[in-house]
């Protein structure tokens, strides 16, 4: 990769976490956290972008953000206070900010609406009149370099330092700011230029500047590793000295830096001390006549003119080439990866050393190097899982702008309450997750909250809340979508799921029932079409695409007070831990997390309802039992079940069920292979896996065995 392309990639990166900063603060300071600290976050944010994109020739998201940063200035010179209305503009302003960095990712760096449009508000926040249309940023410099003669180098013992013939900064000058700046070598060995610094304060105002040569010794006494020039600058129409030092907020520490009313140069509101002098001359004997003017040396090129021009005939890489997949690791992870690594290899030459030198006591050395072997294999497992594993906090912050583009779209007003932002889960089911949870936060808003008219009247709050809730249960993941509307319409989700012919009139259904027909294909309870909803592609778009990550979804809802919906899914996609069983010579895993415990029955515990069904009564209660054998056609039903092992396991919904299978082989974690993928759907099996024989077992969908073990309720079959 070109290194420039990768520097590139590595700002884009940085963007992503200073987004993530900027919605989180921007969000405390709309819930009446605005102290000194997360505003400067924010401004940092929004700031350390424009810097970033500058260095790119990014225009239009150098031209936003610079106006974004000054609102956000204001705020931070406490001359602006974050109400409400304001705070409804930064967060418009941080997701345009957001689609800017995607635009310029993909190398689309074009003028947006939205941002003309919120430019204009921005300004209007703090009385600012709209800039002309044509001016650029970082517009013409006021200033110019003037030459500085040096002389040949044989006359260095006689050179001595000639003032700049630069504008005379007398007091006839209009009132503004004089600015007295002394760089420390360390601003320059840090890459800073001066230069570059007076032209980010021309964007303020005129500039005027001279140099201090006064300290530059005889050219034979000039140490190279010190700096000897200093600048006084004048500042016209300058909005104020808080403005000037945050241009010198990156070289904070590294010069002398005084900052005073061009009326009282010798002592203003910034103070009246004047800078310490600089290194004295060596030398101060009378300086000779002045050599010619040597011609002035260019100033350094802005990002734009740095650019170089594409070769002729050189094929111009496609948008976004080149984009890599990254995860944001914690370093003592890896560092105990890499210790694990270590002590793998010690393990693989003591199991080398019992092979190469058999002896009585070689079985026993063998036996103790391979369980370690094995504990190390499975700590090694879990840093690698555990450096895939990302916080789900980026994807509910990305829920946020759903809730407020559905809020306007709708006409609602919604709040968004995360919980469990902290919980990790394997980055590739975050990825995958965004979209159908963007799906269901948009439902909950369009369908499930009122409008505010009618929250009212049913005495709730105007405000409507949509909670998203993370958080690890029994070695899965659970998120749950919940709202505080007016809950699932029953008889309005029967009468439609009627009218479809998804059902039959006279069916029986229970209210769980009747919930999970949301879940048919091209059911909508939409009345007309909309940009959010209506279109009969919904929840079983998403509950497909939870299968696909080997989760489930469920709904829960009460009339009045609100729907919650909750996805199950596995913490990973690579690895499972699960009990390997036979049943009829064929060998299947069952997930772990699902079995809660296993027994040999005893025959009184087997009954059979209606002389076929069999269940095992156990602590007072009748669990049904599930022949995997006859499920999945390996054999035909069998009666002496009390000859088997019984594995009795629990649903999400917390539902039983026993499992019969003819014998328990090992307890292990398995690698986790797509069925779907390389074969296709089969019911009540979630995956499956490569066994250390070769031999392929099937993973099972416990879930989805008991709910085909229960009653089917009567639903007409779907085309």
């Amino acid at each position: 990769m070109d290194p420039m392309e990768e520097i590139r990639q590595t700002f884009f990166i940085e963007c992503e976490e200073l987004l993530e900063n900027l919605e989180s603060g921007l969000l405390a300071m709309n819930e009446g956290e605005a102290d000194e600290e997360t505003v400067n976050s924010v401004f940092r944010a929004v700031h350390s972008i424009k810097g970033g994109a500058g260095a790119f020739a990014l225009e239009n998201l150098v031209a936003f953000a610079h106006k974004f940063e000054t609102t956000l200035d204001e705020v931070r010179a406490g001359r602006l206070e974050p109400s409400a209305e304001v705070m409804n503009v930064f967060l418009r302003s941080a997701d345009v900010l957001s689609d800017l960095v995607t635009a310029a990712q993909e190398g689309a760096d074009t003028p947006s609406e939205a941002a003309d449009g919120l430019i204009g508000e921005l300004l209007a926040l703090i009385g600012a009149e709209p800039e002309p249309a044509g001016k650029a940023e970082g517009g013409d410099v006021a200033f110019s370099p003037m030459p500085l003669a040096l002389g040949d180098a044989d006359d260095a013992p006689d050179f001595a330092p000639q003032p700049l013939d630069l504008p005379d900064l007398g007091a006839a000058a209009p009132a503004g700011h004089a600015v007295h700046f002394r760089p420390h070598p360390r601003l320059y060995e840090l890459g800073s230029e001066p230069v570059l610094l007076i032209r980010a304060l021309s964007d303020l105002g005129e500039v005027s500047a001279r140099a201090e040569t006064g300290a530059v010794p005889r050219l034979d006494a000039f140490d190279w590793e010190k700096t000897y020039l200093s600048l006084d600058l004048r500042m016209e129409g300058a909005p104020g000295a808080e403005a000037i030092e945050e241009v010198f907020e990156f070289v904070d520490g590294e010069c002398d830096l005084k900052i005073e009313d061009a009326d009282d140069p010798s002592g203003g509101p910034s103070g009246g001390d004047p800078l310490p002098p600089g290194p004295p001359p060596a030398d101060e004997s009378p300086p000779p006549a002045s050599p010619p003017p040597a011609e002035p040396a260019p100033l350094p090129p802005t990002a734009s003119q740095a650019a170089p021009a594409e070769p002729a005939g050189q094929k111009k890489p496609a948008p976004g080439a080149g984009a890599r997949s990254t995860v944001r690791v914690d370093l003592d992870r890896v560092d105990r990866l890499v210790n694990l690594i270590g002590e793998l290899v010690i393990s693989q030459a003591a199991i080398a050393q019992c092979v190469e030198n058999p002896d009585a006591q070689a079985g026993a050395h063998s036996s103790n190097a391979l369980e370690e072997f094995k504990q190390l294999t499975r700590e090694i497992q879990d840093s690698v899982m555990a450096i895939r594993t990302q916080p789900v906090k980026p994807l509910f912050q990305r829920m946020q702008r759903i809730v407020r583009e559905a809020a306007a779209a709708t006409g609602k007003s919604v709040r968004l309450k995360t919980e469990g932002e902290t919980t990790e889960v394997d980055k590739t089911v975050i990825e995958r997750l965004a979209d159908p949870l963007t799906h269901m936060i948009r439902n909950a808003v369009d369908h499930g909250l009122e409008g505010p008219g009618k929250r009212l009247e049913a005495g709730k709050d105007e405000e409507g809340t949509v909670c998203l809730n993370a958080a690890h249960q029994s070695g899965r993941v659970v998120i749950e979508i919940s709202d505080d509307g007016a809950g699932i319409n029953r008889e309005r989700v029967r009468a439609i799921a009627v009218d479809k012919g998804l059902i039959h009139e006279n069916a029986p259904l229970s209210d769980a029932e009747i919930d999970n027909l949301l879940f048919a294909p091209g059911f909508s309870t939409a009345k007309e079409v909309s940009n959010l909803s209506g279109r009969g592609v919904g929840m079983d778009v998403v509950k497909r695409a939870i299968q696909a990550l080997g989760g489930r979804i469920s709904i829960a809802s009460q009339p009045g007070r609100g729907t919650t919906f909750s996805i199950s899914l596995p913490l990973t996609l690579a690895v499972l831990d699960g009990m390997v069983v036979t049943v009829e010579g064929h060998t299947v895993v069952v997930p772990l997390t699902a079995i809660v415990e296993t027994l040999k029955p005893l025959p009184e515990q087997i009954h059979r309802v209606g002389g076929e069904s069999p269940v095992i009564a156990i602590r007072d209660s009748f669990i049904p039992i599930v022949d995997l054998g006859v499920r999945f056609g390996y054999r035909s039903p069998v009666r002496d079940l009390d000859q088997h092992v019984i594995l009795l396991i629990e649903t999400e919904e917390t539902s039983r069920a026993a499992l019969i299978v003819d014998r328990i082989v090992d307890q292990r974690q398995v690698v986790i292979k797509s069925l779907e993928e390389n074969y296709g759907h089969v019911p009540g099996v979630a995956a499956a896996t490569i066994l250390g024989n070769g031999q392929i077992a099937l993973i099972l969908d416990t879930d989805d065995l008991v709910a085909r073990t229960a009653p089917a309720p009567a639903i007409a079959a779907v085309a």
